[in-house]
């Protein structure tokens, strides 16, 4: 799919932000290589150490950043001495873009594209995972018996089965459509609540129905968020929702930390009002070690790492850089991906 380069063009720096372990660059470096072994030229992110990201970003054509933040004032520093206003174009690796300034990008005519649906496959595996191991206090579990106990009677006390429980997605797109798919097999009734309803097949194929937050909310066992943050809409699980939520609930978050308010949640699973968490996303991150949460043998925690499945990283490098050298060749993205449309391609 490569691109064969104007006379004298030279290649376009790919600023890869995020610190990745050396098998993940070679795998995205080999993509590069056969997809545009000319015309993309990859600099790779060794630590999130501000020097270090401002000096990619001086010299980038592109950036690529995933958890990496993109800032007004990194932006500042976009293009040097003899290439001014260099950057052209930023691609998140992943979805959720509440950790770039998009105001400025667009205040700087940068174009911002997105790798819709790339992880979604993986976030649903681990949201159900975080729910298998929540109600089968699997963590626990394994602690104690590698102490030399043998829990078998407290397990049955205090575990649960998915078959028959209502689960809530807070957010109904790919991840969520996803992970309802995936639950079929659970025999458990999936309802969700989006601002946008599904069409008909859809609901019919997953076997879902939608409903308002509020009765989500009174009605689900578990409650899985899948939906992204916005400062205008604040905190979604907040402790009035978390009062609304039904007795003996279990909320799962492999969205944003910003959507949960983790002292009211702390209150709730301290109280017995909620039974578990399996969270993979906190505000902020990297949490404290001495995070109350961390506390509790109820909690379930990863490192927000639910798209970080070393199989898929082949997928998501191909959807990246297949965009880049759209970009490049003034060709249209796929609609689910722009975000703010580039100027000038080609």
């Amino acid at each position: 799919m490569g691109v064969t380069p104007g006379p004298g063009r030279r290649p376009q720096t790919v600023a890869c932000l995020d610190v990745w372990a050396p098998a993940v660059r070679e795998v995205v470096s080999r993509v590069a290589r056969e997809l545009a072994p000319a015309e993309l030229d990859l600099r790779f992110a060794l630590s999130y150490d501000e020097a270090e990201q401002l000096a990619l970003v001086e010299v980038a054509d592109f950036l690529l950043p995933g958890w990496a933040a993109v800032t007004e004032a990194m932006l500042a520093h976009a293009g040097h001495p003899g290439h001014p206003g260099r950057l052209r174009f930023v691609q998140k690796w992943g979805i959720g873009v509440d950790r770039i300034d998009v105001a400025a990008l667009r205040r700087r005519g940068i174009g911002l594209a997105i790798t819709a649906g790339a992880n979604a496959g993986p976030v649903a595996e681990l949201a159900l995972a975080l729910m298998l191991a929540v109600y089968r206090r699997i963590p626990y579990v394994n602690r104690t018996m590698r102490q030399g106990q043998w829990p078998k009677a407290e397990m049955r006390e205090t575990c649960f089965q998915i078959k028959g429980k209502t689960i809530g997605l807070v957010g109904f797109g790919n991840i969520g459509r996803t992970l309802a798919r995936r639950l079929s097999g659970f025999e458990a009734q999936v309802i969700y609540a989006d601002t946008q309803a599904a069409d008909q097949d859809t609901e019919q194929a997953l076997g879902v129905r939608r409903v308002g937050l509020a009765e989500l909310l009174a009605r689900s066992d578990i409650v899985s968020l899948h939906l992204p943050y916005s400062a205008q809409a604040g905190r979604l699980i907040d402790a009035a929702a978390i009062a609304a939520m039904k007795p003996g609930a279990v909320l799962i978050n492999t969205a944003r930390g910003e959507l949960v308010d983790e002292a009211a949640l702390y209150d709730a699973l301290l109280t017995g009002q909620l039974r578990g968490a399996g969270l993979d996303a906190f505000d902020p991150e990297p949490p404290a070690a001495s995070h109350p949460l961390f506390t509790l043998d109820q909690v379930v925690v990863t490192p927000h790492a639910g798209g970080g499945v070393f199989d898929n990283v082949e997928a998501v490098a191909r959807h990246a850089l297949g965009n880049l050298l759209r970009v490049l060749q003034g060709q249209a993205l796929a609609p689910a991906d722009v975000v703010i449309p580039g100027a000038g391609h080609g």
